[in-house]
């Protein structure tokens, strides 16, 4: 069983979800997959047709960039966060 840390952003769009939750799969996509089973919507959010990881999206495995395909070890731990952009350029 992996821990998944959820953003706050996604946890808002689903009520009843948790910032952190076990959920069981040997890869990336596993683990979406068992997020979507308990939150109907969650991969969409997550991911486009193809299936891809969304571009503002990024998955850390155990503090590593992961992709769909990314082994999660027994007693991993999943980082979902949004990527951070904009501001601008002093001057």
């Amino acid at each position: 069983m992996a821990t998944v840390v959820l953003p706050r952003s996604l946890v808002a769009l689903f009520p009843g979800s948790e910032r952190r939750v076990s959920v069981d799969g040997s890869t990336v996509r596993e683990v979406i997959d068992a997020l979507d089973a308990r939150w109907p919507g969650m991969r969409d959010r997550l991911c486009i047709p193809g299936p891809v990881l969304r571009e503002y999206i990024n998955v850390f495995v155990d503090a590593h960039p992961a992709d769909l395909a990314t082994p999660v070890p027994p007693g991993g731990t999943v980082h979902v966060l949004p990527a951070v952009a904009g501001g601008s350029r002093p001057g």
